[in-house]
């Protein structure tokens, strides 16, 4: 049976997503610093993540704190050529950082955006098939919340627990999926 997330991890190698003196412990499953107080996240939750998220081929994905650009990487592997993914990223450092290494895997249907510090997510192009958020708010940002397609799915890390939201025709369901820690958002 066909993998599509674990074929996204072979095809994306960490390695290349982490500073040159961190290299050598990409296969560390934990969060690695990648600096500006931000982490590359532990390869087990971005799994998790990627698998709550189920990214179809042709989605349009947002990537809320893309940091290194491997989650950014990944989800354009999950998306394929006919997808789009915007990542947006705060700290200016990682926006170029993030920039180069998803340049050096060659998927040119997505990007990644310096974020606006006024604004959440990357609302000019909403709504999005997939959101995936990789920093932690207090409480579900109803200005991310809006940019999910109906149909659409979000991952978000709110207070220590991972939740999954599907916007359907009758509204918002939000499930929960276990404790995690993330930086905070903003």
């Amino acid at each position: 049976m066909e993998d599509r997330v674990s074929d996204a991890f072979d095809a994306t190698p960490r390695a290349g997503f982490l500073p040159r003196l961190a290299r050598g412990r990409a296969s560390y499953d934990g969060p690695i610093q990648i600096g500006r107080g931000q982490t590359n996240s532990q390869p087990r939750t971005v799994d998790a993540m990627l698998r709550l998220l189920e990214v179809r081929e042709g989605d349009r994905v947002l990537d809320v704190g893309a940091g290194s650009g491997w989650s950014t990487a990944l989800l354009a592997h999950l998306a394929g050529p006919t997808g789009e993914v915007v990542g947006v990223e705060l700290e200016p450092t990682l926006v170029e950082f993030g920039r180069a290494n998803l340049a050096r895997v060659g998927r040119p249907w997505a990007r990644i955006e310096a974020a606006d510090p006024t604004r959440l997510g990357w609302p000019d192009e909403a709504p999005y098939d997939r959101v995936l958020v990789s920093a932690e708010p207090r409480e579900l940002p109803g200005e991310l919340v809006e940019q999910v397609a109906e149909g659409g799915r979000m991952v978000i890390p709110v207070s220590g627990t991972m939740l999954l939201l599907r916007r359907t025709p009758a509204g918002t369901e939000v499930t929960e999926h276990g404790g995690y820690r993330f930086v905070p958002l903003r």
